[in-house]
């Protein structure tokens, strides 16, 4: 996988249904987690495993300036992905949703 994010490629979890991804792609989902100026830390992780236990569809925004580089934006994203057990639907500029993986 890191070779795929070192070419600035992002592996989306292409099993999640099409309803799911078109909720996920929709401008109206409100980004209801931020990742400040210290990063991903265990906070937001434990925010964003809540948020998901809730609502099973998340949108996190990192702040302008914080992740520089779509490398180093999607190597964050994964890593976060990761860290809550949950799959990467969609990835835009500082912007990510992401999917509990149940309906």
């Amino acid at each position: 996988m890191r070779d795929l994010i070192s070419r600035g490629v992002l592996p989306i979890s292409g099993d999640a249904p099409k309803a799911i991804i078109r909720q996920a792609k929709d401008r109206s989902l409100a980004v209801t987690i931020r990742i400040g100026k210290e990063g991903i830390t265990d906070s937001v992780v434990s925010e964003l495993s809540d948020q998901l236990g809730k609502r099973g569809l998340v949108k996190a925004k990192a702040n302008r300036g914080m992740l520089n580089g779509s490398s180093e934006r999607l190597e964050a994203f994964a890593a976060l992905a990761d860290a809550t057990g949950s799959k990467l639907i969609h990835s835009r500029g500082n912007t990510a949703v992401f999917w509990s993986g149940s309906s």
